[in-house]
């Protein structure tokens, strides 16, 4: 795996880290303001714009702790833009101990900014 890869892998881990903790601060960091998606919430619509993800985070981190693995990963190169495509499994403990996890399909797509990797576009869909 090349050096990028490893980085972006680094990179998306810590930007599903901050979804699942409520970072904004975070998440925004690392995300362009023309952050693009298709996803289950935006009921088939495109969103452009990070105010519709911000949301989310207005209603600060959830009550139960959850991890964030991601499965079966892979990277894809192309100069100054990258397409990172895995299985998001999040894990939920629930106040009486008890696990649920669930599995979603993700494309994120990071471009080479002057400042860095920046998030640019993802597609998310659950399993």
């Amino acid at each position: 795996m090349s050096d990028d890869s490893t980085a972006l892998l680094k990179l998306n881990q810590r930007l599903l880290d901050a979804i699942a903790s409520a970072d904004w601060k975070t998440y925004a960091e690392l995300c362009d303001p023309t952050l693009s998606a298709f996803e289950p919430e935006s009921r088939g619509h495109l969103i452009e714009g990070m105010p519709f993800h911000q949301t989310y985070f207005d209603r600060g981190p959830p009550e139960c702790p959850r991890v964030t693995t991601i499965a079966s990963p892979h990277v894809r190169m192309m100069g100054d833009a990258a397409v990172v495509s895995y299985v998001r499994l999040t894990q939920v403990v629930g106040k009486d101990g008890h696990v649920e996890v669930t599995a979603t399909q993700e494309t994120r797509v990071w471009q080479r900014q002057p400042a860095g990797w920046r998030h640019v576009h993802f597609h998310r869909s659950p399993l």
